[in-house]
């Protein structure tokens, strides 16, 4: 499924940590009395995380070697593919996990405007696991951000996902192809593709939010560049119908239209269509880098794939190395039982040591530094280069800012890539929904900022 890329927001009391060695058994509260953070007897942790693709191994190990280090701590680490229903309950009725991964399907602003997600500001600046530096300096600052609002951090990146297009390099060799690297260049190619019987792209069809991301954002981005991005997000009135916009629904179309988008993939589930593009029967899919965890077990043999960005809109404004990411937070829940001990025990699993592990283990990048130069796995080499390199990277939030907002512009996507809507249609679709999100005055504006 799509991962969430995020944002963060609420105001929440301050709360101070002075958390000693970590080596050398754990954390003290502030006013070194020892008495637990958050309730609880200071030495018990309750661990829910979603299971995805990544499964929970890695945490439960993480648990136990964490205990050995720090003898009478007990950690339980549990979860499923659906944790986000074993954790409502548990936010409703007072009596949260100490520290959770709630998964995608989580209302995390729910939790932060109702003040049950703990702010972290005072914790990044207590010293690393290691002791090398604050724990804040170990993250990627432009993936740490997107936590932050108004200068307060209340969720903390872990894995990130860079989303992009994906080729079989081994298809493209064969038949003598180059990656595109612009929309002129991907008409060309596409005709190619077309004509040796092979769709050139695939897609999600039945989540459209792959389609707002794969293709959307980026050729808005890149027509009009960043700032027509930041203000969409921001609901700033007017900005769903600019016409970088209105360009890169034209763009769609036009790949419709010609007939390059694979036959039937409105009709595709995520997995469905990844196996389409794997059997090779379609050229190119949009996805991020979860890609090859998620498909893995069922790859055909000899299937490869390797990472591409977006081809750029031919004489745009934007910047060509911008990257689209997607996170997923963790967060400490206000009324979890022994922070101190949550926020040491994340600080162990960001450890720049385990989120290497992590990143072979796994095959997913990590949002601490230097993690990317553990050894990584094929598939991940391009899209940490680009990140590394870019000079823009952005996220798409305003659909988990508001949720009912951003499930009429996927359906607009998908009026757009069937036919029933035109490219006016669609940005004024989208314009009208913004509005209506404008003036509900009970939930609050999110902008942008960078």
């Amino acid at each position: 499924m799509i991962k969430r890329t995020l944002g963060s927001l609420a105001v929440l009391t301050a709360v101070s940590f002075a958390l000693i060695g970590c080596g050398d058994g754990g954390s003290k509260t502030a006013d070194g009395a020892g008495a637990p953070a958050g309730g609880g007897n200071g030495k018990d942790l309750d661990v829910v995380s979603f299971s995805g693709g990544y499964g929970l191994d890695f945490f439960e190990k993480a648990a136990k070697e964490y205990q050995e280090k720090h003898p009478g701590v007990n950690i339980a680490v549990t979860g499923g593919p659906r944790s986000w229903e074993q954790l409502r309950p548990k936010f409703a009725n007072g009596t949260p996990p100490g520290l959770t991964w709630p998964g995608w399907s989580m209302d995390y602003w729910a939790l932060i405007y109702d003040n049950q997600v703990l702010p972290l500001d005072d914790a990044l600046k207590t010293p690393a696991y290691d002791g090398k530096g604050t724990w804040g300096d170990t993250f990627e600052p432009t993936l740490l951000k997107l936590g932050q609002y108004q200068g307060k951090q209340y969720e903390l990146p872990y894995h990130y996902n860079v989303l992009g297009w994906w080729y079989d390099p081994g298809v493209f060799a064969k038949h003598g192809w180059t990656v595109p690297k612009t929309f002129n260049e991907l008409l060309v190619l596409s005709a190619k593709i077309k004509a040796a019987g092979m769709a050139p792209i695939t897609y999600q069809g039945k989540y459209p939010a792959y389609m707002v991301q794969g293709f959307l954002f980026p050729w808005a981005a890149s027509v009009g560049g960043i700032k027509v991005l930041d203000d969409a997000q921001s609901l700033k009135p007017g900005a769903w119908k600019d016409p970088a916009f209105l360009k890169a629904a034209q763009m769609i179309k036009q790949l419709a239209d010609a007939g390059y988008f694979e036959d039937g993939a409105n009709g595709l589930d995520h997995t469905e269509s990844q196996m389409e593009f794997l059997q090779g029967k379609a050229a190119m899919i949009p996805c991020g880098t979860w890609l090859f965890s998620e498909m893995s077990k069922t790859m055909p043999a000899g299937a490869k794939m390797a990472y591409m960005l977006p081809p750029v809109a031919d004489g745009g404004k934007g910047d060509p190395s911008a990257v689209q990411i997607g996170i997923e937070p963790w967060i400490v829940p206000t009324k979890g039982a022994n922070h101190e001990l949550a926020i040491d025990f994340f600080k162990y699993m960001t450890s720049l040591d385990k989120a290497k592990q992590f990143v072979e283990e796994k095959g997913t990048l990590m949002a601490i530094k230097g993690s990317d130069q553990a050894k990584l796995p094929e598939h991940l080499k391009e899209p940490a280069r680009l990140f590394r390199e870019s000079k823009t990277v952005y996220a798409i939030e305003y659909d988990q800012w508001y949720a009912k907002f951003g499930d009429e512009v996927k359906n607009a996507m998908t009026s757009l890539l069937n036919g029933s809507k035109t490219p006016e249609q669609f940005v004024q679709t989208c314009e009208d929904e913004a509005e209506k999100v404008r003036k509900d005055k009970s939930k609050p504006i999110h902008e942008m900022t960078r």
